[in-house]
């Protein structure tokens, strides 16, 4: 099954939740009977066709599914880095991984089986509110007001030159282009955001109107 979100922390904690509820339910059964997934959580670029969606960033994915154990899942590097300590998650540094029809080795971590007697149920409180750290930020998409609908790819590489660019300053906590771009076309509430993305600032614009920000409460 191939599963898409627009939180990378949604997509791990949803991962250890599954893995959590199946070693639960299996718990009377024999072991031959149990049943165990692999699942591989990456944060990438990918290629919508309709309702399907493919590109490196899925490719990963599925080759960080094949290296968990039965019952494990796999993250890659830019997974590690993004959920930070947002989720009281153990992970195990497996280093650089060479997998199939990538070009180039993949950072993998490991948050193994025996990890999840510690994982509370989702309604428990995982942990203490996380401080969101000073220099934190989140380019939403700029829009497009002209009457040209390809003047959006202009747009779009304005949103991305600034999230490359941010995310370059030192100790600056940038979120991710896929992860900004899901608030595409919806209404922009800055605090609400804020909060949902664990950011202080939110920064929008559009294509012929001064750039404007607003900070997000911790």
């Amino acid at each position: 099954m191939l599963a898409e979100f627009g939180s990378v922390v949604d997509a791990v904690r949803c991962a250890a939740e599954i893995q959590r509820t199946m070693a639960e339910r299996d718990l009377d059964l024999a072991e031959e009977r149990r049943l165990r997934f692999r699942i591989g959580v990456n944060l990438g670029d990918v290629i919508a066709d309709g309702d399907d969606i493919y590109g490196d960033g899925v490719n990963i994915a599925v080759r960080l599914e094949g290296l968990a154990e039965p019952g494990g899942v796999c993250v890659s590097a830019t997974v590690r880095d993004h959920i930070g300590e947002r989720l009281p998650y153990a992970f195990e540094d497996m280093g650089e991984q060479n997998v199939k029809n990538i070009a180039r080795p993949v950072r993998v971590y490991a948050w193994r089986p025996e990890g999840i007697a510690s994982v509370p149920p989702a309604s428990v409180p995982l942990t203490p509110p996380v401080v969101t750290p000073r220099l934190s930020i989140v380019v939403l998409p700029f829009a497009n007001l002209s009457d040209d609908p390809e003047q959006q790819y202009f747009a779009d590489g304005i949103t991305e030159d600034l999230t490359t660019d941010l995310s370059r300053l030192a100790n600056m906590f940038v979120i991710s282009r896929n992860t900004a771009f899901t608030y595409r076309n919806k209404p922009i509430y800055t605090k609400q955001i804020g909060r949902e993305l664990g950011v202080r600032y939110v920064l929008a614009a559009s294509g012929d109107r001064a750039t404007r920000s607003a900070s997000a409460p911790s």
